[in-house]
């Protein structure tokens, strides 16, 4: 084997540290930590290393009522449960200390302050859980077979790379009426990590206030009902790879500035489904669903697809865009190693049923959207407006209707002509005008 060097970055993701490593000495690479929203990857990176989930201050084997638990050591749990089936009633968990290693913490639990692994099955009743140190997620679900469920609790996170609820290596979390608030960058209230899992969540709520730290992060499949989910300084929603979130009755607001701030170059928007190429995720279509509630970006584009296939079914949802793009698929730059430029595309079927579309959609010319709409939906709007770019297929099912606000450029159209409010503009398809 050759020569390896190690490569360190800090928080805004700039070259701090180069050093020689003995390959003897590696376990595997993985992607950078804290590169985009939820801290998942950054760059591209192999998969390989074991489960390290450092050590524990204190271990559950039975249940526990009204306990003080506390850690300051790094790479420690304040509290572990190894397989045990436990309740855990009116804690209070504090865990200070910063992971030597915040990948290992975000794929195995290290430094987290409750972790639950090896098949164990959890219920947590009430109590607070506060965490302050790099990669401290507060509660962490690790592994198949390992069942955390969490009710009425609160939650809060001080520092980066520390979720509220966390899930990885295939575990299932539950989680009712939590009230979870995080500070740091890429610190995403419901988070996952490398292996995924199930997420369901219902009621509570879930605010963030870092950079690159939304509501929800997922690389699982995740579902909330009934929840408000707030990102102050992010977007609202991430879906990475093959993987899904699927929200009933939610209330959902981003306000992203960039994953590392103000100027950052990045698209702004309020849900990206993207591929990160990391290896945190598998390779396939991403799926973001919702059904009634609202769905709300302060900054850029409702919706923003790269780098993948991406499913989005909206239905009865209030939306609102802050720059009146609902929809932008289209390539990046490559500099974050999602794709190569120029081939990273995205594609897109977009279904709204029961729904009033308010804003225009962008396919560049290395992507393609299909959109559908059906069951008496509305769309006051246009696609791809400065002229043909990518490929765009619509669905004007019968009892739908569409008002332009400027000329349309499709390369495939079906439905009725009459459906469509000219409003002194021009639908073209395959560049030859149909209206």
């Amino acid at each position: 084997m050759g020569d390896l060097v190690r490569l360190s970055f800090d928080t805004e993701g700039k070259l701090t540290q180069i050093e020689a490593v003995d390959p003897s000495q590696m376990g595997g690479f993985h992607g950078g930590n804290g590169g985009f929203p939820g801290g998942n990857g950054g760059f591209p990176g192999g998969q390989g290393g074991s489960a390290n989930s450092g050590t524990a201050a204190a271990a559950a084997t039975e249940d526990l009522t009204g306990e003080a638990l506390s850690s300051t050591a790094a790479d420690e749990n304040a509290l572990r449960v190894d397989g045990s089936t436990v309740t855990l009633t009116d804690l209070t968990l504090t865990k200070a200390g910063d992971s030597s290693n915040t990948e290992t913490s975000d794929f195995y639990g290290m430094n987290a302050g409750l972790l639950a692994t090896n098949g164990a099955s959890v219920t947590v009743e009430g109590g607070s859980f506060t965490t302050d140190g790099a990669g401290a997620n507060a509660l962490f679900c690790y592994g198949s077979g390992t069942t955390l469920t969490v009710k009425n609790a609160r939650i809060h996170t001080d520092a980066r790379n520390s979720g509220g609820i966390q899930t990885a290596g295939g575990g299932t979390t539950i989680a009712e009426n939590l009230t979870v608030e995080t500070e740091g960058a890429s610190a995403a209230a419901i988070r996952s990590d490398r292996g995924g899992g199930t997420v369901t969540v219902t009621g509570g709520s879930y605010v963030t206030h870092g950079t690159g730290s939304p509501a929800i992060y997922s690389t699982a499949e995740i579902a909330v009902t009934g929840a408000e989910l707030t990102a102050t300084g992010s977007e609202a929603v991430v879906v990475e790879g093959k993987n899904s979130v699927e929200l009933t009755d939610c209330t959902v607001s981003g306000s992203m500035t960039g994953t590392y701030g103000e100027g950052s170059g990045e698209n702004l928007h309020g849900v990206m489904i993207y591929q990160s190429m990391s290896g945190d995720a598998g390779v396939g279509k991403g799926s973001f669903s919702m059904t009634g509630g609202s769905l709300t970006t302060t900054v850029g584009d409702l919706f923003y697809v790269t780098n993948t296939k991406a499913e989005i079914n909206l239905t009865g949802v209030e939306l609102q865009a802050a720059n009146g793009i609902l929809l932008r698929v289209a390539g990046n730059d490559g500099s974050r190693g999602w794709g190569s430029a120029g081939s990273n595309g995205g594609s897109v079927t977009l279904t709204a049923s029961n729904q009033v579309l308010t804003g225009d959609f962008v396919a560049d010319e290395i992507s393609s959207l299909k959109l559908k709409l059906s069951d008496g939906s509305v769309w006051t709007g246009t696609v791809n407006s400065e002229g043909e770019a990518g490929q765009v297929q619509l669905t004007l099912e019968s009892g739908c209707a569409w008002s332009l606000t400027g000329d349309a450029w499709l390369t495939a159209f079906s439905g009725d002509v009459s459906s469509i409010q000219a409003n002194g503009y021009h639908v073209y398809v395959n560049g030859e005008p149909i209206l």
